[in-house]
Order: C-alpha cells, then sequence, then structure tokens
C-alpha cells in the first residue's frame, strides 16, 4: 500500500486507530512469554503509572448492612463558578507493552492534534521524551508532513541532548533505551524516512537491550487503509 499524501490530512482519524489495532494485532503473538500488549488512551498526565492500574492496594471489603446515603442537591453544594477553559480532553491512544505490570514500550502514531499548534508541539515532545527519561523504549511513527519544517524526532534529539542527522517526516524512529553512563543515557536509534507513493518498511522495537519485535509498517498501514476505504 503506497503512502499516502497526508497534507490533506481528512479522513486520518479513519486510519488512525484502525492502524494502532493492527500494529496491536501484529505484536501480540510475537511476544515473549510474560510480555502483554494493549491499546488504551494515555494522557499526558497519566506518564507516571503507565500500566493503566492505580497506584492504591485494593480489597475486597464488607459493604454495610445499610446504604450510605448520597448527598442531595442543595445551594451549598453547588459549584462556586463555571469556565470554559481553553484546553480539549486528550482522547489520544498507544500501544503499551508491559512486562508483569510494569511498562517497557511503547508505540506512538502522531496525529495532527499532536503538533498543530506550538503549545500541542510542547506537549506531545514533553509526552514522548517522558517515556525514554523513564527508560520505556518507543517507536514514534509519523506520516504526516505538516507542519512543515518541524519533526517530533529532531525535536527530540534537541530536547535529550544528542546529535543526528536530520529526520523530516514523513517517518518512523524507534528509541532503545541501555543503561547509563557518566555522561547519561545510552540510546539506539533506528530510523526509517518515507515517501509518499511508496510502501512503508519494516522497523525494530526493542523490548529490553537484547530483545527486538519486527514491526512491519506497511502490512499494517495496508490493513489500516483497507478498513478505512482508503484503497
Amino acid at each position: 500500500m503506497p503512502l499516502h499524501d497526508w497534507r490533506d490530512d481528512r479522513g486520518w482519524e479513519s486510519v488512525h486507530l484502525p492502524w494502532l489495532a493492527q500494529l496491536l494485532d501484529w505484536i501480540q503473538p510475537r511476544l515473549p512469554a510474560g510480555y502483554r500488549a494493549y491499546l488504551g488512551s494515555v494522557p499526558a498526565l497519566t506518564i507516571d503509572t503507565p500500566n493503566g492500574r492505580p497506584d492504591v492496594s485494593v480489597r475486597q471489603w464488607t459493604p454495610p448492612a445499610e446504604p450510605i446515603p448520597s448527598a442531595s442537591p442543595s445551594p451549598e453544594n453547588e459549584p462556586d463558578m463555571e469556565a470554559v477553559a481553553t484546553f480539549t480532553l486528550d482522547a489520544q491512544h498507544a500501544v503499551h507493552i508491559d512486562l508483569h505490570g510494569q511498562l517497557i514500550a511503547a508505540i506512538e502514531v502522531v496525529s495532527p492534534r499532536n503538533k498543530d499548534r506550538p503549545a500541542a508541539r510542547e506537549r506531545y515532545l514533553g509526552r514522548y521524551a517522558g517515556y525514554l527519561r523513564q527508560g520505556i523504549h518507543l517507536l514514534l511513527v509519523d506520516v504526516l508532513p505538516r507542519p512543515a519544517g518541524f519533526s517530533f524526532a529532531d525535536a527530540l534529539a534537541t530536547s535529550l541532548g544528542f546529535e543526528q542527522a536530520p529526520c523530516p517526516t514523513p517517518c518512523a524512529v524507534s528509541y532503545r533505551v541501555g543503561g547509563t553512563v557518566p555522561e547519561g543515557t545510552i540510546l539506539a536509534l533506528w530510523h526509517r524516512a518515507f515517501q509518499v507513493g511508496q510502501p512503508l518498511s519494516t522497523i525494530p522495537l526493542a523490548l529490553d537491550t537484547q530483545q527486538i519485535i519486527v514491526v512491519d509498517l506497511e502490512h499494517t498501514y495496508r490493513e489500516a487503509s483497507r478498513r478505512a476505504y482508503l484503497e
């Protein structure tokens, strides 16, 4: 399936979620024992609780004999004010892979809203860098050429303080987080450049410093496009 020209991003949402689902289906049967992949919502502020579980213990308890009545509406229980804030709820999804409940790798497919404004670019750059700073391997896929001249791969290199050749979009970059050295943390990268009208490629996703899964972006994109009737 040749890569579509996503300068016109109408129809992207019909591809985005099916592509993530296809990536999940590709990865799940290829995981070693003990690993688990899942698709979920990942608001930026939940990066510190990556496995989607509450950071509390949940135990069985005996309910009271009589139900506790809920508070009835009254003037003193009304909000002091209501306002319209200038943010929208983030329903962004990603593929997460964990091992015994600990997030170890993630796949993020960039959407237009991730980088359509400077504030959005800063927010999502912080999230992608947050994975790596916590030792989580990351596969970042961006087939959207707008805004011209901006690349999360380049911004990540600047943010994390390492040099690399320019990685313009459309592209995919996979990061393996290794051990620490006196100068910082060792990162290994796989970079794949794409061209409109040409098939995508495969790219490794690290599970640790020794194990990888080879992700077939072409197969998963083709299946997602077929389901979105973009063939």
